[in-house]
Order: C-alpha cells, then sequence, then structure tokens
C-alpha cells in the first residue's frame, strides 16, 4: 500500500462519495504527518553515500579491534590503510564521525520517539495496516497500526512515531489475519506504550508514540 496510492484513494473518495462518516473537523493524515519537524536533526552520516558508509564501517569495525588490542590479519589490516586514505582523499572526516557515533546514535533513537503535539486530541481518519494485539470472539479490539506490510514482524519495527496503538470498543472483524488494509477513524493521543505482541517464536515488546481510540475501523478499499 503506497502512500501515492492511499492519496490518490482518498481524494477520489472523497470526491466521488463526500467522504461518509468524516465530519467537517476530521483531519486525514498521512504518515509523514505523524514525523514533527523537530524530529528531523543534521545527521552527518547522511551525508555520505552508501560506498562510503561501507567503507566507514569496515575502517571502524577494524579501528575498533585495534582499540582492544586484537590482533589483524595482514590483509585486513592492508585494506583498512586503503579505505582510510580514500575516504580522506573524498574529504570524509574519519575521525570527527567515529567520535560522534554514540552521540549521533542516542540523538537519532530519541528522535523516533517524538510525536506531533498538534494531533494530540485531535479528531483524526488515517489508513494502514492492521496488526492485531487482543481478540474478542472473531473481533479485534486492540491492534497496532503499522504503515506498511510486515512490520514488526518479518522486518524490523518502524520508529514508535511511526506506530499507532489502537483500542477499539466495537471491535472489527478482519478476514485478511494479518496487516489486513484499513481506514481508522478515532480520536488520536500523543501517548508512549510498549505493546505486547505475541509471535509464533515469542512474544515481542513494540513501542509506540500514539494511541488512538477508533470510533470506527473499516476496510480500506
Amino acid at each position: 500500500m503506497k502512500r501515492t496510492v492511499l492519496t490518490a484513494t482518498a481524494l477520489f473518495i472523497y470526491l466521488v462519495t463526500g467522504s461518509p462518516g468524516m465530519g467537517a473537523n476530521i483531519q486525514e493524515l498521512e504518515w509523514d504527518d505523524l514525523v514533527p519537524k523537530n524530529a528531523i536533526f543534521d545527521d552527518p552520516f547522511t551525508k555520505l553515500d552508501e560506498d562510503q558508509l561501507y567503507e566507514l564501517t569496515l575502517v571502524a569495525g577494524i579501528r575498533d579491534r585495534l582499540d582492544a588490542g586484537e590482533a589483524i590479519e595482514d590483509k585486513a589490516l592492508k585494506l583498512y590503510k586503503e579505505m582510510l586514505a580514500g575516504l580522506e582523499e573524498q574529504e570524509v572526516d574519519v575521525d570527527g564521525l567515529l567520535a560522534m557515533r554514540e552521540k549521533v546514535t542516542e540523538e537519532r533513537i530519541a528522535k523516533t520517539y517524538l510525536a506531533n503535539e498538534q494531533l494530540d486530541g485531535k479528531q483524526v481518519r488515517i489508513p494502514g495496516y492492521l496488526l492485531p494485539l487482543e481478540f474478542e470472539g472473531k473481533l479485534v479490539t486492540e491492534f497496532l497500526l503499522v504503515p506498511y506490510v510486515g512490520a514488526c514482524i518479518h522486518t524490523p519495527p518502524p520508529p514508535p512515531n511511526q506506530i499507532v496503538h489502537v483500542i477499539s470498543e466495537q471491535g472489527f472483524e478482519t478476514e485478511g489475519g494479518l496487516y489486513t488494509p484499513v481506514w481508522v477513524s478515532g480520536v488520536m493521543k500523543i501517548e508512549q506504550i510498549n505493546a505486547n505482541l505475541s509471535l509464533v517464536d515469542g512474544s515481542s515488546s513494540v513501542p509506540t508514540s500514539y494511541s488512538l481510540d477508533a470510533s470506527s475501523v473499516v476496510n480500506y478499499d
């Protein structure tokens, strides 16, 4: 379910049907709307291309081994020196980047928890894929809404500000099982929750930055 498809379809439904069930004060969201502007920071590693990142990773790994006093094979040491020289020729600040690794990683993680405060308490409508957490009979009463198929199970989970924890008192019967595409309407709240997701090989705690009390959950058509 690509965002461009979702947006085009939503616009078509709105123009043709008047978007039934939506009040004038309901804000229709895209997933980018959940990421606040202050979650974007000047990450120096994003200025590197794929080859530079790959070479920097190898250089960092060998340097960490050298710092730990490990013996390095001559072939690996030669490769290390060649990559280090190549990066320096490209004016990549190897020492500076490696020195700020931990700080950038911590900031990158912290930013993923930031939520868009303008959405707190707002009536919203958002499309996504349903990942069940709790059932009452055949009805899903609690689930994670995620932006793409495979999230949290087949791939690493999205950032917390790209997951919505949904409670639906009326429940929703899903025939598609995992990752049913749906529209969810209701009140959005900024609330950090660690949802317990049951997997085939155990369970996993999935952090989210949003919760939503659903007034409506319908199939995405």
